[in-house]
């Protein structure tokens, strides 16, 4: 009996990536967009759109170049956690306060001794997300936070639940994550992401900076972020500091295509363990439909054309960008999208543009 066919990949019209981009980067919410479209790994189209710099300065950018990957980051540590938990280093019921015990000493965490690594990862720990407005000043480009500052800082905001009872979006979670790889593994998280997801994937221009500022390297576009009279201003040098475990990561549309590939065909990690990692629930709407400031969705579904299995749509944000990698069920296809922006990442308006882009490369018409 022969063997069954492969299921046809989810294929755009050739030509859609540029028109799409093109319709992004006409709206006023958005600077510039690059993307691109892998099917099983080979590349099949690319577009480059907008400007690298406001008002239409600084020409194009080049659709290979580096961008800012935000929470996509989280993946990539809930993938080396979880990998430690294959190994038996950890364990998912392992506590905080047995992992890292300094936080419990010294009060930075409340209640480590009942929050699980499963909490953790799957974000329904309850501890405080530390990237509040109030705290974290947007324009601060000069000073340098260690992630335990961070940590700390998240100890001064009021716990919205209990451990476990439900989820609860926090970048802290996973500041606290890459201490326990670096703890566990006795190298940086910088090296264990080279280890053991960039150098197995192929994510040869990725990288998470390890020096503050943490530019992205090369040249790149430019995002935005309003300052406190509406007026957009450069965040181009994002606060690095900011970033690490929890969205630090600066990749390539070809790079994060092979990242994404390889989750969703359980080369990373076994199923089992995937499918702990992608119970980390997208962040809840807020009652302007977004999420609040500083966060992102790890992942949603998203596209249902054609009567097709939903397109997976793994999201990164942050002041300046939006990153967003669409990829089908099965893992064969995916459309790699940065956008520049000239608006808040989290402004309502932004999502449906990034969707629509998608819709149009997924889900041609006619």
């Amino acid at each position: 009996m022969p063997a069954a066919a492969a299921p046809a990949a989810i294929r755009p019209s050739t030509g859609d990536v540029q028109k799409a981009l093109e319709t992004l980067a006409k709206t006023p919410e958005v600077v510039g967009a690059i993307g691109e479209v892998y099917i099983d790994g080979k590349r099949v189209d690319k577009g480059s759109a907008g400007t690298r710099l406001l008002d239409g300065k600084g020409g194009v950018i080049p659709s290979g170049t580096r961008f800012r990957v935000g929470s996509q980051t989280k993946q990539m540590t809930g993938v080396v956690v979880l990998q430690l938990v294959k190994e038996g280093k950890l364990a998912l019921d392992d506590k905080l306060s047995d992992l890292l015990p300094e936080v419990a000493e010294k009060d930075q965490v409340e209640r480590a001794g009942e929050i699980t690594l499963q909490q953790l990862v799957q974000h329904t720990s309850g501890i405080p997300n530390f990237f509040d407005d109030k705290l974290v000043d947007t324009f601060d480009f000069t000073t340098y936070y260690s992630p335990i500052e961070l940590v700390k800082k998240s100890r001064t905001l009021p716990r919205a639940q209990e451990p476990g009872e439900k989820f609860s979006y926090s970048n802290t979670n996973y500041l606290l994550l890459g201490l326990i790889i670096e703890k566990y593994t006795e190298h940086s998280l910088a090296a264990e992401f080279e280890q053991r997801v960039f150098d197995p994937v192929g994510m040869g221009d990725s990288y998470l900076p390890v020096k503050f500022p943490g530019a992205v390297k090369g040249p790149h576009n430019h995002g935005y972020f309003p300052d406190k009279n509406g007026k957009p201003r450069d965040v181009d040098r994002l606060n690095m500091s900011y970033g690490y475990a929890a969205g630090g990561v600066i990749s390539t549309a070809h790079d994060i295509s092979a990242f994404q590939r390889a989750f969703v065909q359980n080369r990373l990690l076994p199923k089992e363990l995937r499918e702990v990692l992608m119970g980390a629930p997208t962040t809840p709407p807020q009652p302007s439909g977004q999420p609040a400031e500083g966060e992102d969705a790890q992942q949603q579904p998203a596209l249902p054309c054609g009567g097709q299995p939903a397109i997976i749509a793994f999201k990164g944000s942050a002041p300046g960008f939006n990153a967003v990698t669409f990829t089908s069920p099965d893992g064969r296809t995916q459309f790699a999208l940065s956008a520049t922006l000239s608006v808040s990442n989290i402004d309502e308006s932004v999502d449906p543009l990034l969707v629509q882009a998608a819709e149009a490369v997924f889900c041609p018409k006619g």
